[in-house]
């Protein structure tokens, strides 16, 4: 159990900090998080505070921190060179991994960050139709480009499709390529996709939106509206990609898209993303095959870089053993069931929302479907949830609890254990 009373080495830290970063963090997560290490599904502070970790890297570490494995490969790599802005065998193989896992993979071309992927995905549709809108969903996180950081996270409620820019320093022109529906409201975003269909260049969604399962029927919908004008679908499987199963949302939920973004699993805690679809959409990346106007630049530094793509390899060699899903789901379940057991003793209006995979409690009593339903719960609730259970021990985001498959029964026992005591003292607080 961590000492929460602050000690000399991380107020030194956050010290420094301030000093050179703005807000004293690296605009993540609050800067008096200073984390030394990690091992399996722990990690551990600069003061040797020890944490069950759910925040995994903000969920690359699938298969835990320090996978021996992972280590392993990585290392045999260091030895041959880091990076070479060219082609490298890992990378190819890993493209062929993907391609063999995910439904919708014909070719793939590597990025460094999901942020690049989905800004890529967008630009490729445009290049595909010669059209400039996209449609998105509010609340869907494609990245930090100013096209997806349109009604991501509004703190003013606009009227769909009409989009709301999350950040200052976003050009006003931007918005009018940005149409905006709420997410699982079927209706809703076909009749958008019909009524603007010679204008659209893709649909972009989150199949899971951060923790929001998609309704019966919404993602088919989508597929069949998308399919019907010759519209890209774009799934934005940066998270769920090798996470809900191994071949991801597609197979999860067994739509599948024109295009995909990955990242996060297939890098093993290296920076990579990728973009991946169709052969006749992703051959914009290919001059030869479209020529110089429909010809569509992408490069990067690291993209496909040798130690990310052989981190990424093992990683997914470890996730398609036998059992390997079956473990993580145990896991997560077992949480999630404790959630909904010890708070509901208590008169708190709660709801757990998610995956087994990925989930939290959001404090309402009102079905969460979208975006509104989580603006309009109950976030200081929420706030001192995640607050008791670092006191006992246990680190998660703001909003997500992300399971490792390295998290073990010691884990799970810690973090149950933190659960039931922040039922009790909110309980008797309420």
């Amino acid at each position: 159990m961590p000492d929460t009373t602050r000690t000399t080495a991380t107020d030194e830290w956050y010290a420094r900090a301030q000093a050179v970063l703005p807000a004293g963090t690296f605009g993540n997560v609050a800067g008096q998080t200073i984390l030394r290490e990690g091992r399996a599904g722990r990690v551990w502070d600069e003061d040797g505070n020890e944490y069950v970790d759910f925040l995994i890297g903000s969920g690359p570490m699938l298969v835990g921190h320090c996978h021996p494995e992972v280590d392993d490969a990585v290392k045999e790599q260091l030895e041959r060179g880091t990076t070479f802005f060219a082609t490298n065998t890992h990378g190819i193989e890993l493209a062929e991994m993907i391609c063999d896992a995910v439904a919708c993979a014909e070719k793939v071309r590597f990025a460094s960050s999901g942020t690049e992927a989905d800004m890529y995905a967008m630009r490729l549709v445009r290049a595909f139709r010669g059209r400039e809108k996209i449609l998105k969903f509010e609340g869907g996180y494609h990245g930090m480009s100013d096209h997806a950081l349109m009604s991501l996270a509004p703190t003013r409620l606009a009227n769909f499709p009409n989009p709301v820019p999350d950040s200052a320093g976003i050009t006003e022109s931007t918005s009018d390529s940005m149409l905006v529906a709420p997410f699982n409201d079927i209706d809703s975003a076909v009749k958008l996709i019909n009524e603007n269909a010679d204008e659209l260049a893709g649909v972009i969604v989150e199949p899971l939106q951060r923790l929001m399962p998609p309704q019966p029927g919404f993602l088919e919908a989508l597929r069949e509206a998308t399919a019907k004008h010759g519209i890209p679908l774009i799934f934005d499987e940066v998270v769920t990609g090798f996470r809900l199963a191994y071949g991801g949302a597609q197979e999860a939920y067994g739509v599948v898209p024109d295009v995909c973004t990955l990242g996060k699993a297939i890098g093993g805690g290296f920076p990579l993303s990728a973009i991946a679809g169709r052969d006749d959409i992703m051959a914009h990346f290919d001059k030869a095959r479209v020529g110089d106007d429909k010809f569509m630049m992408q490069v990067g530094t690291l993209s496909g870089n040798p130690i990310a793509a052989a981190a990424g390899l093992k990683t997914l060699e470890i996730l398609r053993r036998p059992g390997a899903y079956e473990g993580a789901a145990a896991t997560g379940n077992a949480i999630m069931q404790a959630i909904t057991e010890h708070f509901s003793t208590t008169r708190i209006p709660f709801q757990v929302v998610g995956h087994w995979s990925m989930f939290d409690i959001v404090f309402t009593d009102q079905p969460v479907h979208d975006y509104r339903a989580v603006f309009h719960s109950d976030k200081s609730r929420l706030a001192r949830f995640n607050e008791l259970l670092r006191e006992r021990g246990v680190l998660k985001s703001d909003n997500k609890f992300y399971v490792s498959h390295a998290h073990d029964e010691a884990d799970i026992a810690h973090t149950i254990a933190a659960v039931k005591h922040a039922a009790d003292v909110m309980g008797k607080e309420a």
